[in-house]
């Protein structure tokens, strides 16, 4: 077995392996949710959504690969891959980590010896934890738990198909939701946010830290400079991000925000990032107010747009209420993971017939 660093913001080639071997595995692994779009998957390996520091491995059994170019018709005799992310000023004790395996290559060892080569480079830059998610009941899924790794977190996945919302449906919910959230009006913007509203948009999205989260994780600190790298990143991506936010009218101040991503590579799909309502302000209806409003406006700027993605952790309950009002349905279950990096490293290395 053989395992090569390749650097994905200069090797192409490389990057296209990868996103071969992520694409023959999808129907297995991920059968649900749309295929990303190869500039939509560059991006990810080059910067993912925060810009942490990262480290890129493809590794092939036996003597194949062709040496970091990857460049060829297939995926260049690659058959595995590895993302260690090491964000830094928030959760630096934690590695997290993505492990693809070509579905041909399987059950022959290559998943344990990325996990053990993930492990220590973790190591090597202090990380104690490294996380990852899996879909529920899949190969991913029975690979982290004979890895011992610990089961954390559920998020449930969610789809919100436009075609089947009946009519008048969104015009009576939005209606509802302007009852209560009287005294409040609505903004919106694309791309990035506003200089006038950044800091209000920091304190919003200081929000989410009460959201759920696994226990290793330590609360996500927001800052400006993390929104404007966000920003970049997925604009970097093509991605198009439409924003809708509450403003109290009486103190005129920024009160809730959702945000939405549309990936011009598939444009059946669009992808729901936070929604957040600052804690003064809840009981509202905010949230639902803004969705609503968000739907809207994506019907007409983005009218291929035929389905909308969201996750919640199933202990979320107020805002999978609004989902379910909204229509969306459940796609799948995605299972968080935990393991010890000294745990990993004090196993004996895999035989060559692991489960992965």
């Amino acid at each position: 077995m053989r395992i090569a660093e390749f650097d994905p913001a200069t090797d192409a080639g490389m990057v296209l392996a990868c996103y071969r071997i992520y694409a023959a595995g999808k129907p297995a692994d991920d059968p649900h949710g749309p295929l990303l779009a190869l500039p939509f998957f560059t991006g990810w390996f080059q910067a993912g959504w925060a810009g942490h520091p990262r480290e890129t491995v493809a590794a092939c059994i036996g003597s194949g690969g062709v040496g970091g170019s990857g460049g060829s018709g297939d995926s260049g005799g690659w058959a595995g891959a590895c993302l260690l992310e090491l964000p830094g000023d928030t959760n630096a004790h934690l590695g997290e980590l993505t492990i693809l395996v070509a579905p041909g290559q399987r059950r022959r060892g290559l998943g344990a010896e990325l996990l053990r080569h993930a492990a220590q480079r973790a190591r090597d830059h202090g990380r104690t934890l490294l996380w990852g998610e899996t879909r529920g009941g899949s190969a991913g899924s029975a690979f982290a738990a004979a890895m011992g790794a610990r089961a954390e977190l559920v998020e449930v996945r969610r789809v919100l198909e436009l075609d089947g919302i009946p009519a008048g449906q969104l015009a009576r919910l939005r209606g509802q939701a302007e009852a209560a959230a009287s005294g409040y009006s609505l903004i919106r913007w694309t791309g990035p946010v506003p200089a006038e509203h950044l800091d209000q948009v920091v304190a919003v999205k200081a929000a989410m830290a009460d959201a759920p989260r696994n226990p290793g994780e330590e609360e996500l600190r927001t800052d400006a400079a993390r929104i404007r790298r966000n920003e970049q990143h997925a604009a970097g991506q093509g991605m198009r991000r439409y924003s809708v936010a509450a403003r109290c009218d009486r103190t005129g101040e920024l009160a809730g925000l959702t945000q939405v991503d549309v990936d011009p590579g598939n444009l059946a799909w669009a992808f729901q990032l936070d929604t957040a309502v600052t804690r003064a302000h809840r009981g509202r209806r905010l949230g639902l107010l803004m969705k609503t409003a968000m739907l809207d406006w994506l019907a007409r700027a983005e009218p291929g747009v035929r389905r909308i993605q969201t996750g919640n952790a199933d202990s979320n309950r107020h805002m999978i209420a609004v989902n379910a009002a909204l229509g969306y349905r459940i796609l799948d279950t995605w299972q968080s993971w935990e393991i010890d990096v000294a745990a990993i490293l004090a196993a004996p290395p895999a035989s060559g017939n692991a489960n992965s």
